[in-house]
């Protein structure tokens, strides 16, 4: 792993691919990034910026023109014969984001369970918060659920984002916002401790008509 960072780039995912099975489309490139999970997918132009950190999850796929930016932190618990989370046969600790969808910089994203990000939309701003798991009072065990963010969404700065949750398709989470519920209504603009509601959203909204991710 320490030997990587002393290539060139193209030598760098030249190693990479052979040392560590990992898929890296020839168009991708990674920073100078601590980027080591057991599977590792980057389709065409996607691209991971410096000084991000991602461990201990299963997979980290970043489909077509997917970014992750500088100075995040991408962890969970990794699958085996830990007795946290044996109870959850199904748990599976990845990060996918989608076509198009940015990550910007210094967020944290606790994948011990799935985080999914959706197409063309950005996690915006900075410090903001993925939580997939946490200690079941009732059960006394720890305990986790995926998090799923939509397509076409933006997500303000400073939000924290708990297991279970979701965010659907077309929709914004307003800054210093605590997602925890599983909302289903499409064009909303959701914010607030918890977040809820607050209006709906055109479906005009050239945000919402992209064909490339990235904002001038």
């Amino acid at each position: 792993m320490l030997l990587s960072f002393l290539l060139p780039w193209n030598l760098r995912r030249s190693f990479l691919e052979n040392q560590f099975g990992y898929k890296i489309h020839p168009t991708c490139r990674i920073g100078l990034a601590w980027i080591f999970p057991n599977r590792l997918i980057m389709e065409e132009g996607s691209q991971i910026g410096s000084a991000t950190v991602c461990k201990n999850i299963d997979l980290l796929h970043l489909k077509a023109h997917a970014s992750i930016g500088r100075g995040n932190w991408i962890t969970g618990f990794p699958l085996g014969l830990s007795r946290h989370f044996a109870h959850q046969t199904d748990r599976r600790p990845e990060l996918i984001v989608g076509e198009h969808a940015a990550i910007t910089n210094r967020h944290l994203l606790d994948c011990t369970n799935s985080v999914n990000i959706g197409r063309f939309t950005t996690f915006a701003g900075f410090h903001s918060q993925i939580i997939t798991h946490s200690i079941d009072i009732e059960q006394n065990r720890q305990s986790s659920k995926p998090v799923r963010v939509g397509d076409h969404c933006f997500v303000g700065t400073n939000c924290v984002l708990l297991g279970g949750s979701a965010l659907p398709d077309f929709c914004v989470l307003g800054a210093k916002s605590l997602l925890n519920k599983n909302f289903a209504d499409t064009y909303q603009l959701y914010g607030g401790v918890p977040a809820r509601s607050i209006k709906s959203l055109s479906h005009d909204c050239k945000y919402f008509q992209r064909t490339e991710g990235f904002v001038v």
